[in-house]
Formats: C-alpha cells, sequence, structure tokens
C-alpha cells in the first residue's frame, strides 16, 4: 500500500497536540468555509475542518483495545492531516471505559460540547448500544471499528452508523468450526453474560453442534464480576475435550483458576476480547505456558510498513509499546473513510458524510481504487469517485453499514505467550 509515513515532523506539521491519553487533540486550521468546486488534482475540492471524536477503553476491561485503536486514529488524523488535501481533522479523545464504570456517560457529553459530528467508537459493543440513539438523535455519525453484535445490522440508525469490523455471526462460526476441526466432540463454554458474550456464545454452539459435536457445559458470569471458580468448577465437572472463554481481560483470572483445575491451555480457544500477547504484557505474569492454546479475531494479517509506522506514531509521543495491534487498522480505516466521506461530500456535517460511506468504501460498485487517504483524496479532488481498501480489508460498506466480506483470523500460543497467526 502507497501510504505516507508517519513521522515526527509530520505530527508537528499537522498541528498535532498529544497531551494524554485521555484528552488527545490533534489539530489543523481553524474552520473553514464548507467547500468549493475543484478546478483539477492541484487544488482540493473543499477546505474543510472536521471534528472528530473518538470514544475508546482508555480503561476498563477492554482497556488493552486502547492502545493499538487510539494509535490507529492517531496515524491515520496525522496523515489526513499531512496529506492537505482538502480536509484538516481536528481530533478529540475521550475514554469510553465499560458498561461497568459507566465513563462514557461524561465522555460523549464532553465530545458532543466539543461539536464532533463524527465519533469513532465505541469498542464495546455495549457501550455502542448506550449511546447509539442519542448520537443519533444528535445527527451524530458513528463508525467502529470493533462492534460485532449482529443487531447493528437491523438498528435503525437512520442510516448513520456503520462499522469496520465483521459481525460475531462470522466469528463464532470460525471458532466453532476451527474446535470441530481439531477433533474435539465435546466443548464446555465460559461466556460473558452481556450481548457481546451471549452473541458469540450462541453462534460457536450452533456451528459446533452442528459440525457433529456437544456442548456439554456452558457458564456464564457478569461484568463487573471478579470471582469464576463456580464457572470453571461446571466446565471441570462435565470434562469436556475443549474450552471456550468468551471475555475480556477476565481471562487473566479465569485462565490460572483453569490450570489449577487441570484443564490445560492446548483445550483453549479465546476470542477477539481476550486474545492478545500475554508474553509482551508487563502486567500480565502468568506463572504457567500458554502454549498450544488458540482463538480468533477479525482481521487480515497486517503489513510490517503500517504496524511500523504506528509503532512510531504511538511511541513518539512518550506513550508505551504496542503489545498487539487487534482492531489497529480497523480504527485507521474509520478515520480515512469518514474523512474520504466528508471530502467527497464537501461538507462536516453527519448525514452529509454518511450519505458518502458507501460511495467511497466501493459500495456503489463505480469507483476507481486506492489505498491511502492521500491517492483517494485526488481521485476525488480530480472529480472523481474513490473506492478505498484499506488495511482491515476492502470494506465495502452496505445498505446497513456492515462491511461486505472480511477475514477472521485464527491463532496459537507458543511457549512465549505470544501469538503465531495461523490461518
Amino acid at each position: 500500500m502507497n501510504a505516507l509515513k508517519g513521522s515526527r515532523s509530520a505530527k508537528v506539521f499537522a498541528g498535532i497536540a498529544l497531551l494524554s491519553a485521555s484528552a488527545m487533540v490533534i489539530a489543523g486550521c481553524s474552520s473553514t468555509p464548507e467547500g468549493s468546486p475543484s478546478e483539477g488534482g492541484d487544488k482540493p475540492a473543499a477546505d474543510l475542518t472536521l471534528k472528530l471524536g473518538s470514544l475508546l477503553p482508555q480503561t476498563g476491561s477492554l482497556s488493552f483495545l486502547g492502545p493499538p485503536m487510539e494509535s490507529g486514529v492517531g496515524l491515520a488524523v496525522s496523515e489526513v492531516n499531512e496529506a492537505a488535501a482538502g480536509v484538516t481533522i481536528d481530533l478529540t479523545a475521550e475514554d469510553e471505559g465499560d458498561t461497568d464504570t459507566k465513563a462514557y456517560e461524561t465522555s460523549i457529553t464532553m465530545l458532543q460540547g466539543a461539536g464532533v459530528t463524527a465519533i469513532v467508537g465505541a469498542a464495546a459493543s455495549g457501550v455502542s448500544r448506550l449511546i447509539l440513539d442519542g448520537n443519533v438523535s444528535a445527527g451524530i455519525l458513528q463508525i467502529s471499528a470493533s462492534n460485532t453484535g449482529p443487531d447493528f445490522t437491523d438498528w435503525d440508525d437512520k442510516g448513520l452508523y456503520f462499522r469496520t469490523a465483521p459481525s460475531d455471526l462470522l466469528q463464532g462460526e470460525v471458532l466453532g468450526n476451527l474446535i470441530a476441526e481439531d477433533g474435539h466432540k465435546t466443548l464446555g463454554v465460559i461466556y460473558q453474560n452481556d450481548a457481546y458474550g451471549t452473541g458469540l456464545f450462541d453462534n460457536i454452539k450452533s456451528t459446533f453442534e452442528g459440525a457433529g459435536g456437544e456442548v456439554v457445559a456452558d457458564a456464564s458470569y457478569n461484568v463487573g464480576d471478579g470471582q469464576f471458580d463456580a464457572q470453571v468448577e461446571t466446565i471441570k465437572a462435565a470434562n469436556p475435550d475443549a474450552v471456550a472463554i468468551v471475555s475480556f481481560d477476565q481471562f487473566k483470572t479465569i485462565a490460572p483458576l483453569l490450570q489449577n483445575a487441570g484443564i490445560t491451555p492446548d483445550k483453549w480457544y479465546l476470542v477477539d476480547g481476550n486474545l492478545s500477547d500475554y508474553g509482551s504484557s508487563p502486567d500480565t505474569n502468568f506463572s504457567f505456558s500458554l502454549e498450544g492454546a488458540q482463538g480468533t479475531k477479525p482481521g487480515p494479517a497486517l503489513e510490517d510498513d503500517f504496524t511500523e509506522r504506528l509503532q512510531t506514531f504511538w511511541t513518539g509521543e512518550g506513550n508505551p509499546e504496542v503489545n498487539d495491534f487487534t482492531y489497529a487498522a480497523e480504527a485507521y480505516d474509520a478515520v480515512v473513510l469518514v474523512a474520504l466521506a466528508s471530502l467527497a461530500a464537501g461538507s462536516t456535517e453527519g448525514a452529509d458524510i454518511a450519505a458518502k460511506m458507501a460511495e467511497v468504501s466501493g459500495g456503489t460498485g463505480d469507483g476507481e481504487k486506492c489505498t491511502s487517504f492521500a491517492d483517494c483524496a485526488k481521485i476525488i479532488n480530480d472529480g472523481g469517485t474513490a473506492d478505498y481498501d484499506g488495511y482491515s480489508g476492502e470494506v465495502t460498506f452496505d445498505e446497513n453499514g456492515d462491511p461486505q466480506g472480511a477475514s477472521i483470523g485464527t491463532y496459537k500460543y507458543g511457549a512465549d505467550n505470544l501469538i503465531t497467526r495461523t490461518n
């Protein structure tokens, strides 16, 4: 892909001020008129300042996803602003927390008060369900890099909701088939009792049993729970061939309990909410190896150049190294697509941007392929139609704001507690 480098000089040029993880503002020039006709590729089709918000997990049970997603958003903003192609992004970043901590309530008020017309987030489907109707009422476009709940497909969102991650229907099917293909006949499942957990559980179960297996035990827990002994005992009593753990960072507590119960990691199957490089995480010190455990998460294999640019951007601002890149590509692409739709619409209003999202993602089928904001913006500024293919895949939004087609990767842990992609 021919994308611009996220260098330190580029960030200074773009007017970036990353003051803290909870107050990251990436600002360009001041607000400008909404747009003027293009006179060719040398002159942008518009001169817009887009007030963009991000609502991502800096705290809470999904906080391990904060660095990759925030680095994806920040890198995309810096590269959009560096391109100087007609859109300058003014980014305000806030913490979503989770449904237990409710940090999102204050954050949404802050974002709406800042005048944002588009928001990247939330990461958790449960949080998005609580804020989406309010954003729709306010005319704010919402695009999530990691919402996987199937119910968003049919949500009454007035065309203002999009996501760059696929539905849990696909991940559950892939994981259920993986467990069956590994030769397991019986399965136990520990899952989080919310829309994310129950949705994945249902799809894992239906797929696994459709392949001839049997779910012999299942045990749920509530968000905010800290004790999981009863759930592990339920699974142990059924003595399944394999165990699926559908959780967020509660896995850090559940894993040692499973190990102590004699259920070894080579029988474990994880999901995107807990699949992480634990061997590189300073706050996770398992006293045993996860070798043999497997899992799934959405997204294709990332190109080295992209991950290098993410690291350069993120650590260059004084943040700790990114341990994994889960949903970084989806977050990056979300920003690029919103910026391109804004440019194509000649507007920063949420509804106007939303009306162009399918077009710039290739959903109308008549665009010219491009793989960076700069190249796509040139097509638009020349009077053409851009079809952006990003790091998370071709995207191509359908009429429901869902990506058409997606990649679900399968991964396996080595002795160092790091994951390697196997498919």
